[in-house]
């Protein structure tokens, strides 16, 4: 007697609207094809009730379909006969090179400008990145899509992602909470680029089992990080003894990207800030790869490349005449 076994399945990197068709059309053909499977639909996850053999040919089949969608970017009844009826879809098509990664919902995450893509292809290469410039240029964003890349294409076991918890204003001892609330206001932009690119239920997996890690950068002390992509962001922030102490915990099989704003350091005193200096440092050194963006790579509100460059303005102006107050005193 054959054993019925139940599955659940989850959508990842394709709108399940897409993937179902206009009025479940699709979905209903993926049943009329596996007559012996119950399939119900419950948003980005499916349930699948029937033979086991089967529900693994079934589960095959439906890796094939997302996999043409996140190549090409459509489906068609034609393609689903051709996935599910164990044909391979034609290779017809265009090939978005510059995708890196297909997020939540059918949202394709990829290289926007000149500098993200200089970052994707220097990941090629390159083991150790830096990738610096203003805010909004999509640094992080592009980093955390090139780790959830590499951990769906097994090339890493985990993402650990970290930064430097440096409040500008309040003190985390005066902050409510055990540590983890203290510190997960810090965190939460690393949250979010990770909430657009692995389903909730996944990545919540994920935080459990220790495959994506998320802490202060003080945690890293005494680590060895074999066979990691590992993120240390807002590294403007971070004295050089600490940026030393991050980067000499690169083990095995270990990709470290290393980001930061050297306009916004909010450390006591500015001249504390080790990137520049590691930078420099680092500079020229084989197998590492440099990235400056500016602020031609903003890609937040149209508003946001004004703010930027009417503060870079006023700061020239207070340093300018800071050096002529300077150079009259003097005299």
């Amino acid at each position: 007697m054959t054993e019925t076994v139940g599955r659940e399945i989850l959508i990842e990197g394709v709108d399940p609207r897409e993937l179902y068709g206009a009025q479940d059309a699709y979905l209903e053909q993926i049943r009329s094809l596996f007559p012996t499977l119950k399939i119900v639909a419950r948003g980005q996850s499916l349930k699948v009730l029937g033979a086991e053999a089967e529900t693994r040919r079934f589960a095959s089949r439906l890796e094939g379909l997302v996999a043409y969608y996140q190549k090409y970017g459509h489906i068609s009844s034609q393609v689903v006969d051709q996935c599910f009826s164990g044909g391979m879809p034609p290779e017809e098509g265009p090939v978005d090179k510059d995708v890196i990664v297909y997020g939540n919902n059918g949202n394709i995450v990829r290289a926007r400008t000149v500098n993200q893509q200089r970052l994707v292809k220097l990941y090629d290469t390159c083991d150790l990145l830096f990738a610096v410039g203003p805010a909004g240029s999509g640094k992080t964003y592009t980093a955390i899509a090139l780790a959830v890349r590499a951990l769906k294409e097994r090339q890493v076991r985990r993402i650990i992602l970290t930064r430097p918890a440096v409040e500008a204003g309040e003190k985390l001892g005066f902050l409510p909470g055990d540590m983890k609330e203290k510190l997960d206001p810090y965190l939460q932009p690393l949250y979010d680029a990770l909430n657009d690119m692995i389903p909730p239920a996944k990545l919540q997996k994920y935080l459990e089992e220790g495959t994506v890690q998320i802490a202060p950068l003080a945690y890293m002390r005494g680590r060895t990080l074999d066979n990691a992509f590992v993120i240390l962001d807002e590294a403007q922030n971070t004295t050089l003894s600490q940026i030393k102490m991050f980067l000499t915990r690169m083990g095995r099989n270990a990709r470290f990207i290393v980001t930061g704003d050297v306009t916004q350091i909010d450390l006591p005193r500015r001249s504390d800030s080790g990137l520049v200096r590691t930078m420099e440092i680092l500079r020229g050194v084989d197998d590492i790869g440099i990235v400056e963006f500016d602020k031609r790579d903003i890609v937040r509100h149209p508003l946001v490349k004004y703010i930027v460059e009417a503060f870079d303005r006023h700061v020239g102006r207070v340093s300018a005449e800071m050096e002529e107050t300077k150079t009259k005193n003097e005299a």
